[in-house]
């Protein structure tokens, strides 16, 4: 998507060779218009999936999958990282490790939002390590839903967490792939030549 990766390039912010912020347009202040686009995107890659829900984690996700969603018209699910007191049990659990706040957390979901009838698509804000779409695939597979797959508006292919979701089997697609963000600068993974 290069929309996208124009505002990575011109908005983001190369905080060190792991750490891109990209809170000016994606997971904090949010460009609708760039929204529209990418879950557009999204329902471009997986269309033919018979998705009947889009599944995602607080906070930074919900803005991308809501799109996706709307677009689909079927319900966004969003698993919550602390439970309130109107959730307290019913409830399908996983623990998830951010690698940005250094924390883990138990995400939620109520059992009343996903069953064995729903096929699933999960989608993410940033795929790093892979834990939040490693819990994300535990409260799915725990409802007995089908996934259908699962997707990234920006990966950070020189960490682990593409390789821990192919592992799982499940069509994986990101938006924007990040090969490097060496030198505070972001490249692209197709923009690096692979050695033969």
């Amino acid at each position: 998507m290069e929309q996208l990766r124009k505002a990575i390039e011109e908005r983001g912010s190369v905080l060190s060779d792991c750490v891109i912020k990209v809170d000016e347009f994606l997971n904090h202040q949010i460009d609708t218009s760039l929204m529209v686009q990418i879950g557009r995107e999204f329902i471009k890659r997986f269309q033919d999936a018979g998705i009947t829900k889009v599944l995602t984690i607080e906070t930074s996700g919900i803005a991308p999958s809501f799109m996706a969603a709307h677009e689909l018209g079927v319900p966004l699910v969003f698993a919550r990282k602390k439970k309130s007191l109107t959730m307290t049990d019913h409830l399908y659990t996983s623990q998830v490790y951010s690698y940005t706040k250094e924390e883990t957390n138990q995400i939620t979901v109520s059992k009343d939002f996903l069953n064995s009838d729903d096929r699933v698509l999960i989608l993410d804000d940033i795929l790093a390590n892979g834990e939040a779409a490693l819990g994300l695939l535990d409260v799915v597979e725990q409802s007995g839903a089908s996934i259908v797959g699962i997707g990234f508006v920006i990966e950070k292919s020189f960490q682990s967490g593409r390789q821990k979701i192919e592992e799982t089997g499940y069509q994986v697609e990101s938006l924007a792939r990040i090969q490097s963000l060496e030198g505070s600068s972001v490249t692209f993974l197709d923009e690096t030549k692979e050695e033969v």
